[in-house]
């Protein structure tokens, strides 16, 4: 604890990107012999570790990452103004946008591997394109099974923020490649909420169809850009594109680290889903009874994540994955009961999420660090297992948290979320080992 806390203290001292030249100069140690033409935009076939992560780059590629992660966000708000303008009820428009998550799982699978191969600048601008029609054609459905289809390839194409996580592991160093990974990570929670709050106050002002299109157009824009700042270097996994995706299941079984970090990670997600589910659930029965306005502002406790992100990587670079972990869930659990025995209890209610959320999403950034340390000359596939197995946790944690609360009350259903964290730190006790690289499997 005592190293937890004195790394914390040095970042607030001394870790200041904003006036750091040295850390936005070269994030990652270059290779001795790097040659002139290995920029941003070069296209030649390069191994990891010779390319620079420079300060531009990663902050653009958090942004990239907000953003299209924001893409299957901003409808959600409008959805009562949608189910007008379509003439249908707001439950099937509800369904309609629910193919947006499911293709954001879709695309883990499908497109993430893609960067381990291919130019990343090709692969994220073309990514970014598809995402801007695919939003253009949302604005202007008239259905809800073709708005339903449209969200759907939304979905998939969002996945970007994925595939840029992967790429701080493939191309930037291991020294640092958490603290690269909290930036980006950082950027991907921030589209989460960005994508509901900028979406609502657009569509309040100029429609949710002119909204959309807002939102397609910065999609474009930073396809261009991506074409442009993207590094070029392809990757060293040269296994066919349909063998790499076979084989996904595979690294689950046979890699035991993949395999601990994607059942202790599913564990938090169910928690984390399910305490946010169910409080909504609670607050909106008696004796809160709260507006759906009021429990939304619940969320701003979320912000604590966002910004706990770039802090839990750097401590992660420092200390070690495992001690980062340990703590992390150690302060969400504790969060979780004082919140479940705690509701009628407003400020303390909204410091427990502040620190449960930033306790699992420090926890994610070292996890999902640790999955691609397991070969970061080829981290997306592992990371496109990893994500798949985290997202289904968070998805029966949410089914779970919102009929929990019915069947049991909040302080019951908190306590099991608990009990969930319990078990991912009891798995993160029991393997506490080096990750070892793999060697061979391109």
């Amino acid at each position: 604890m005592q190293s937890i806390i004195g790394a914390s203290s040095l970042w607030v001292a001394t870790f200041r990107p904003w006036n750091n030249p040295t850390y936005w100069s070269v994030i990652s140690v270059p290779s001795s012999e790097v040659a002139p033409d290995l920029q941003p935009g070069y296209l030649g076939d390069i191994t990891s570790g010779d390319v620079r992560i420079r300060g531009f780059l990663l902050l653009f590629m958090s942004f990239a990452a907000a953003l299209g992660t924001s893409a299957i966000y901003p409808m959600q708000p409008a959805i009562a103004d949608v189910a007008d303008s379509l003439s249908t009820s707001i439950t099937l428009v509800g369904v309609g946008l629910a193919f947006g998550p499911v293709g954001y799982l879709v695309g883990i699978v499908l497109l993430v591997p893609l960067v381990d191969r291919y130019s990343p600048n090709r692969v994220l601008a073309g990514q970014f394109f598809v995402l801007a029609i695919s939003l253009a054609a949302t604005a202007i459905m008239n259905g809800v099974v073709t708005l339903a289809l449209a969200m759907a390839a939304v979905g998939i194409c969002s996945a970007v923020g994925a595939s840029l996580s992967s790429l701080t592991a493939r191309l930037g160093s291991s020294r640092r490649s958490a603290t690269s990974l909290g930036i980006v990570t950082a950027g991907i929670s921030a589209g989460v909420l960005s994508g509901r709050i900028l979406g609502g106050f657009l569509a309040d002002e100029i429609g949710w169809r002119a909204m959309v299109l807002v939102f397609a157009t910065a999609c474009l824009i930073v396809a261009g850009c991506s074409l442009r700042i993207l590094p070029g270097a392809t990757g060293t996994n040269k296994r066919d594109y349909f063998s790499t995706l076979r084989l996904l299941p595979s690294l689950v079984v046979q890699n035991s680290t993949l395999r601990a970090a994607a059942i202790r990670g599913a564990l938090w997600f169910f928690a984390f889903s399910a305490v946010w589910a169910g409080l909504a659930v609670a607050l909106s029965e008696a004796p809160y009874s709260y507006s759906s306005e009021r429990i939304g502002l619940y969320a701003v406790a979320g912000l604590s994540g966002i910004l706990v992100t770039p802090i839990a990587g750097l401590l992660t670079d420092r200390i070690g994955a495992h001690h980062v972990i340990v703590v992390s869930l150690v302060l969400a659990g504790i969060a979780a009961v004082v919140a479940g025995l705690n509701l009628v209890n407003t400020p303390l209610t909204l410091l427990c999420l502040a620190v449960f959320d930033a306790g699992l999403f420090a926890a994610q950034v070292a996890n999902q660090n640790t999955v691609l340390a397991i070969d970061r000359s080829s981290p997306a596939r592992f990371n496109s297992a990893y994500m798949v197995i985290y997202f289904i946790g968070g998805g029966a944690g949410t089914a779970f948290g919102a009929a929990a609360v019915d069947w049991m009350g909040w302080p019951t259903t908190a306590m099991m979320t608990a009990i969930a964290i319990g078990a991912a730190l009891v798995l993160t006790l029991l393997n506490n080992r080096p990750v070892a690289p793999v060697v061979g499997t391109n």
